[in-house]
């Protein structure tokens, strides 16, 4: 499927995308909670605007600070079960910090289909499933002299919908220490009730726990997170990169802290979407890749897209793991959506089949 150049993204009875005066029901995307277009969220946005301006230009080491900075990465840690937190302007650059700042702290491991975003130089190429990753990782590390990991992976992969288990480091010698760095972009905010996967990575005595993520997906703000102890994200306050660089719009880190609300409930609304979807596929789900609570279903059809394109129905396809790759095509549910919405594309779907 070639790519098509939509214009403009509008409201009304869910998530539609206009190209050319034509509308088409959308199903694609990251904003799985809505915040984009929610307007109890816009409005807190607006709020932010008009206290703090459009942008903060200096840096976080100015001698002059906003202090909702502060503010944002206490609430921050708080909210997603973290000791502290470090906000930087985008997931990419929070991604980037950790990375470079421990790839000399000990050997560097990266698991399968880890996002580009965490590479500290060229692609890793990591192949195989997480499962016999982990389980050779474990195997490595104990054969091994060398004492200090660094172990880089996602926490879960969107594209080919599976939620990792990290329960396999404890079959790491403890007398080894691990620097654990998890890419949460696409589950924090839907995934463990909006928390992410922070709370539920092993809390062992050897192993240190860092969680970068975008805060543009679900949780819509353009901004990057990094979740850790107190004297790591000290260590990560302390580098050229976080001191040297500006951050991201104060007036979105306003709407993040009032909206922890608005978070529950998009993400229970996001929830009942998923179970309506999933139980409205009947006997075709077996035809989609997916995972329980995660808004992305992976379809085996190559002519999915094309197929509802002509509908007006636009999801998401690309081709995976390059331009001569087979379509990837995904059906990727919003809390912005309604049943409405659900009902139109299953009986689509029923009628293609």
């Amino acid at each position: 499927m070639n790519a098509i150049n939509f214009n403009q993204l509008t409201g009304g009875l869910g998530p539609k995308i206009t190209r050319n005066g034509q509308r088409y029901l959308y199903f694609g995307g990251t904003a799985y909670l809505g915040i984009p277009q929610n307007k109890s969220f816009l409005g807190h946005y607006l709020d932010g605007i008009h206290t703090f301006g459009l942008n903060n230009g200096t840096s976080r080491s100015n001698n002059v600070q906003l202090g909702i900075y502060d503010d944002a990465e206490k609430a921050a840690a708080q909210r997603h079960g973290a000791e502290a937190a470090l906000i930087a302007s985008s997931g990419y650059l929070a991604a980037q910090l950790a990375v470079h700042h421990f790839a000399s702290w000990g050997q560097v491991v990266y698991a399968p289909h880890t996002h580009p975003a965490l590479w500290t130089a060229g692609n890793p190429h990591v192949s195989g499933s997480f499962g016999y990753w982990s389980r050779h990782v474990v195997e490595l590390i104990n054969r091994s002299k060398a004492n200090r990991w660094v172990l880089i992976s996602n926490s879960i992969n969107n594209l080919f919908p599976e939620c990792y288990d990290f329960s396999f480091l404890r079959g790491i010698d403890p007398g080894k220490e691990i620097m654990l760095i998890v890419d949460d972009s696409h589950g924090i905010g839907v995934l463990g009730q909006g928390l992410g996967c922070f709370p539920g990575l092993p809390q062992l005595p050897f192993v240190h726990v860092v969680v970068v993520a975008s805060m543009a997906k679900a949780l819509g703000v353009d901004a990057g997170l990094v979740l850790s102890s107190a004297a790591i994200i000290r260590q990560l306050k302390k580098t050229p990169v976080f001191s040297g660089a500006s951050p991201p719009a104060a007036a979105g880190l306003y709407a993040f802290m009032q909206a922890e609300e608005i978070y529950q409930a998009e993400v229970l609304k996001l929830q009942s979407l998923c179970r309506y979807f999933s139980a409205g596929l009947g006997a075709s789900k077996a035809e989609f890749a997916a995972m329980d609570g995660f808004p992305v279903y992976l379809s085996e059809d190559q002519q999915l897209a094309s197929s509802l394109l002509q509908q007006k129905v636009l999801i998401s396809s690309f081709p995976y793991p390059d331009q001569d790759g087979e379509l990837l095509n995904r059906i990727v549910l919003s809390s912005w959506h309604q049943e409405k919405d659900l009902d139109i594309l299953l009986k689509l779907m029923r009628c293609l089949a």
